[in-house]
């Protein structure tokens, strides 16, 4: 069986849309994930502060790295949002994904975003369906 370090990996290898977005794994267990990313011009919107599916974006892969880490593929089957504060051009995002639980075929997860000052800008939670297939 593959190491979540392994999985999040092949993972990120074939996320042409995590990568476009600049994530930096930085810690990655079963469950968790931690990953950063500094905010781009292409992430503003029309008020130039980070639209809101980019946080969306960051959180929904947070829970794909996390959930998948055990080694079963799960897939996402409901997800919220809340955003808390605005962001700017060049915040560094710190983006911290745990597990909440975890039974045979559901798993539940919250992800907070934070700013490098440690406020929060979100805060996420999903809700994914563990199947039997292996990574």
């Amino acid at each position: 069986m593959k190491s979540p370090e392994e999985i999040v990996a092949l993972m990120l290898e074939n996320d042409a849309f995590s990568q476009w977005l600049g994530i930096n794994i930085i810690a990655i267990d079963k469950g968790r994930c931690e990953i950063k990313c500094t905010v781009h011009e292409h992430m503003l919107n029309g008020f130039n502060i980070l639209h809101g599916g980019i946080s969306y974006s960051l959180s929904d892969s947070a829970l794909a790295f996390a959930s998948n880490s055990y080694g079963n593929k799960c897939m996402s089957i409901e997800t919220s949002i809340s955003h808390l504060r605005k962001v700017a051009l060049n915040d560094t995002l710190h983006v911290i994904c745990e597990e909440i639980s975890r039974r045979k075929t559901i798993g539940i997860y919250t992800v907070s975003i934070k700013k490098a000052d440690g406020s929060e800008i979100s805060r996420f939670k999903g809700t994914v369906h563990i199947s039997t297939e292996i990574w």
